[in-house]
């Protein structure tokens, strides 16, 4: 008779002896094979005895678990391990698979036993605090296996449903885009503020623990070996820890035992005004799509609309009008939070010299809580504290100012046309700056623009470059301003007529904006595509220095 084999799942957890369970040392003790990927093995190294070790690399799954069901079927007890759960993103689905395609069923085939173990979003929440007090979601940036255009759907979903959101194989040595194009997704829903945790190798001798926040996580180093958790609108930092509330001060009071609500009060409609009764569910819902039809006719802001929908539900007396003052209370806050908004000025296309209105204005709009920084691209920033920012532009634009976004957009920066007194190429300059100023593009870009061959203001430089000379323009792209590798960008065309100048770098934006990788600089756009618009890229070149034998 032979001897039915088993297959032992396992998942040990985040690799740490103490956070091992009972049952996943015994199965490991029980084993007669072992089969892993390398790194596993070794972390689980010093509870091995005499077994046979099967141990490939990374992207070597299916081959394990071919090998792991055939030993089984050999009447060997087969341990599969995995770290941290091994239902989640580990073995066990894909031994099943492989079970189900030679016709496994439980009654006839080897015993299969999953074994649970500690996954990262649990063990990478207790080292930042309680990030993960309320409902939240699990996602794999890896598009190896799942299409991207799949993982951005379910990012936008947390996003939408304010979930707190764990990330898996956030990023690897060829996938950099995921994580870049996931923040992005994300801060359509929550504040760049949110706090985010970074873990690397949780409970591991490489641990390391990083709060940040969603706008700035991307400036840390994350691996594949990091899980990041991205806090909902309502998690908080206290004291170095990530905490999300549960809800709790929605009824209780949390600073003193005695409770205003008792306890026989608790689950009575007028104390949870948010949650489903038993009263006529489908009346409500009628009455929720009414007055959200209603609502959505006129453009409102997201304040509005809850308010307007809130308002509708009480006239038709689906809430009572206590209730939805003690929410709006609640509420009021979250509605009447104010924006920082950022801001970047200057006192025209080539004109440098600000006046003392306009200096008195940008303090004024700044106030005592703002920011100014003055840049070398001959802008100033500012950072305001405001609710209404499209006023603050307005009063700026007033006093003679040109506003313009921050960010991945198009800036231009003029000379001043010899103190503005060269300005044959000037109506370009402005036109420029009007048609693409502010335009959206992967990554922050500079168009440098010269008003004659001297380029005083470093233009050729810049991302993309255009020189006046004689009545027509030289056309240059692929600078590289700062860093170690600094260099002048391309010279692609020459003598280029003001209206073939303006047809050109249109075409090169709508190219670069449809086809740039998030954070992509245009230099390494023009490279990665080699022909852009009929502009051939070609590498840079540096001089060759050859030192004179007089020394000069």
């Amino acid at each position: 008779m032979t001897t039915r084999g088993k297959l032992l799942v396992i998942g040990f957890g985040p690799g740490s002896f103490a956070h091992i369970t009972d049952r996943a040392r015994e199965a490991i003790q029980e084993a007669d094979v072992i089969i892993g990927y390398n790194t596993y093995v070794d972390l689980i190294r010093g509870l091995l005895t005499d077994q046979e070790i099967v141990r490939t690399g990374m992207t070597e799954e299916v081959s394990r678990a071919i090998e792991a069901v055939r030993q089984a079927e050999m009447g060997k007890k087969v341990a599969v391990i995995s770290s941290g759960d091994a239902g989640v993103y580990g073995m066990a689905g894909l031994v099943y698979e492989v079970l189900i395609e030679q016709g496994w069923t439980e009654a006839t085939g080897v015993e299969v036993e999953v074994i649970p173990g500690i996954s990262a979003i649990n063990s990478c929440a207790s080292l930042l605090g309680a990030p993960v007090m309320h409902d939240a979601c699990t996602i794999s940036l890896s598009d190896h296996l799942t299409p991207w255009e799949v993982i951005a759907k379910r990012v936008e979903a947390a996003g939408m449903g304010d979930f707190i959101v764990a990330l898996y194989n956030p990023r690897s040595g060829r996938r950099t885009r995921q994580i870049v194009e996931t923040q992005q997704i994300l801060l359509k829903y929550r504040s760049a503020q949110t706090p985010v945790g970074l873990v690397k190798s949780a409970y591991r001798s490489s641990q390391q623990v990083i709060l940040t926040t969603l706008g700035e996580m991307l400036e840390h180093d994350i691996g594949m070996l990091t899980t990041v958790i991205i806090g909902n609108t309502s998690t908080k930092v206290y004291d170095g820890k990530m905490i999300t509330p549960r809800g709790y001060q929605r009824k209780y009071t949390l600073d003193r035992a005695e409770q205003p609500i008792q306890m026989n009060e608790r689950l009575l409609e007028k104390n949870e005004p948010w949650a489903l009764h038993g009263g006529d569910a489908t009346e409500r819902l009628e009455a929720l799509k009414a007055g959200v039809a209603q609502v959505k006719s006129t453009p409102r802001s997201s304040a509005e609309l809850a308010m307007d929908a809130v308002s509708l539900l009480v006239n038709r007396g689906v809430l009572e009008t206590a209730v939805v003052e003690r929410e709006a209370h609640v509420q009021g806050a979250l509605f009447a939070q104010p924006l920082i908004l950022e801001i970047a000025v200057s006192p025209g296309v080539g004109n440098k010299k600000l006046t003392p209105k306009q200096m008195a204005t940008m303090l004024e709009v700044v106030g005592e809580d703002g920011e100014i920084e003055y840049t070398p691209n001959h802008y100033v920033i500012l950072r305001v504290t405001t609710s209404e920012p499209e006023q603050v532009a307005s009063v700026l634009e007033a006093a003679g100012m040109i506003v313009q976004p921050v960010g991945s957009v198009v800036q231009l920066k003029a000379c001043d046309f010899c103190n503005m007194e060269k300005t044959d190429s000037y109506p370009q300059a402005e036109e420029i700056m009007q048609r693409f100023g502010g335009l959206t593009v992967p990554k922050e870009l500079k168009i440098g623009f010269a008003g004659c061959g001297m380029a005083c203001y470093g233009s050729v430089n810049e991302d993309i470059a255009m020189v006046y000379r004689q009545g027509k323009f030289d056309l240059f792209l692929g600078g590289k301003a700062i860093g170690r590798n600094a260099h002048p960008a391309q010279r692609v065309a020459e003598g280029l007529e003001p209206a073939q100048l303006l047809s050109a770098v249109e075409q090169i934006l709508a190219e670069y904006k449809a086809k740039g990788y998030p954070d992509e600089r245009f230099h390494k756009f023009f490279k990665r595509v080699g022909n852009l618009v009929g502009f051939h890229h070609e590498d840079f070149t540096a001089p060759l220095v050859i030192e004179s034998i007089c020394g000069d």
